[in-house]
């Protein structure tokens, strides 16, 4: 029989989610899979079995190409949460091939190695202006005032979204994603909803004027893609690019404030890398690692799968624990020690398989340049008060991060 998550795995409780690196360990001890009553899921805690699930095609993200609801086992979402679910699963995230692959393939074009290099001379200029204000008055809200507009600034380029309009992205972008939380209440589905209808109705209205005149822009050049007959739904399109812009920031913006509060806590690696700026590079793959963004990425069993002598039915839900496998032991010596100069350091955080994610060259330059500009022209940069950190636990992230220079 599996064993059982109770009193040990709890997603609601705030000491669980500040921090869930104990309780991980303990669920790794319990076994390689463990079953959770409370959001009907089986928990997948070691980093062999959540690497090999991301990969297995007998798991999907939907199963909507292969069964009904009924005949999967599973009731339909209630109506008034069409607006969200619409948007939802038109997304390249929560489709299967041969849809993913082909939307994919076209999205792909926009993030090839010459696109993404092309963007660094911009990435880096914008980081280091948003730093450069942050120095000048003394230090300030990291969050609000470097690790959100520099990645929302840098998506919304490469899609075309207008500079005036960029305020509006990142608290849509916060109600659609509270949905991804285990059990979201009423509320938060509420306004996961209006985001998603005022959300969609910004970008038909901004895939019209594209339409009407054509840019050096994403968006445009998916247009394009549609005109051309490759097969790219008008819904498909509207999905496709909240999805770029949600994912382009959301997990950049936590991985950012995360690892600053990752080295503040630890001044000796802080310090390390301070005085060696080459660490830059490891550094961003550990602090991805040791404080993940994304905790948790939910599968559907397909067809019936086994694992470590536990059969789970065609029907059930798996839910990969990204943060557990990234400080499993098995793979990462000392999982619970900050070490930026760790060189083996095979970490999830960005999945595997054919949902590996598609921005991670970008996410890797964007938290690099961060980094660097706060090394270089914020040397003596601390933590002013200690952040309170948000109630979610799929997205971990902090309300804020406050810092001054000393």
């Amino acid at each position: 029989m599996a064993a059982a998550a109770d009193h040990v795995f709890d997603p609601w409780d705030p000491a669980f989610v500040a921090d869930p690196y104990p309780a991980y360990a303990e669920l790794r001890a319990r076994g390689r899979v463990i079953r959770y009553e409370p959001s009907d899921q089986w928990l997948v805690p070691h980093h062999a079995d959540v690497s090999a699930l991301l990969r297995d095609r007998r798991l999907g993200r939907t199963y909507l190409h292969r069964f009904t609801h009924e005949e999967f086992g599973r009731t339909p979402p209630p109506p008034e949460h069409e607006p969200f679910h619409t948007l939802n699963d038109h997304g390249m995230l929560d489709l299967e091939p041969p849809d993913h692959t082909r939307i994919r393939r076209l999205v792909a074009k926009a993030f090839t190695p010459r696109t993404v290099e092309r963007l660094v001379p911009y990435v880096h200029g914008l980081a280091n202006e948003l730093v450069a204000a942050l120095v000048e008055q003394g230090g300030g809200d990291l969050l609000t005032d470097v690790a959100e507009p520099l990645p929302v600034a840098v998506i919304a380029e490469l899609l075309g979204i207008p500079a005036a309009d960029r305020p509006l992205l990142r608290p849509w972008s916060a109600d659609i994603c509270g949905m991804y939380e285990l059990n979201p209440s009423e509320e938060a589905a509420a306004r996961a909803v209006r985001a998603s209808v005022e959300f969609s109705g910004y970008l038909r209205e901004l895939i019209a004027a594209r339409r009407a005149e054509p840019g050096e822009d994403l968006v445009s050049a998916l247009i394009a893609a549609h005109d051309e007959g490759d097969r790219l739904t008008e819904q498909e399109l509207v999905s496709t690019v909240v999805l770029l812009l949600n994912a382009g920031h959301e997990a950049t913006v936590n991985a950012t404030v995360n690892g600053w509060y990752a080295l503040f806590r630890n001044p000796g690696q802080l310090a390390a890398l301070r005085a060696d700026h080459s660490l830059v590079p490891s550094a961003v793959e550990e602090l991805l690692r040791h404080d993940t963004p994304l905790q948790l990425f939910e599968r559907w069993v397909l067809d019936d799968i086994e694992i470590g002598g536990t059969t789970i039915p065609r029907g059930a839900e798996v839910a990969l624990l990204f943060g557990s496998a990234n400080h499993d032991p098995a793979v990462f010596a000392d999982p619970g020690r900050l070490d930026l100069a760790r060189a083996d350091n095979p970490h999830i955080s960005f999945g595997a398989g054919v949902h590996y994610c598609v921005g991670a060259p970008l996410a890797r330059i964007e938290l690099a340049a961060s980094l660097t500009a706060l090394l270089e022209r914020a040397p003596t940069l601390a933590l002013a008060a200690e952040p309170e950190r948000r109630p979610n636990f799929v997205m971990r992230g902090l309300r804020g991060l406050r810092v001054e220079l000393r």
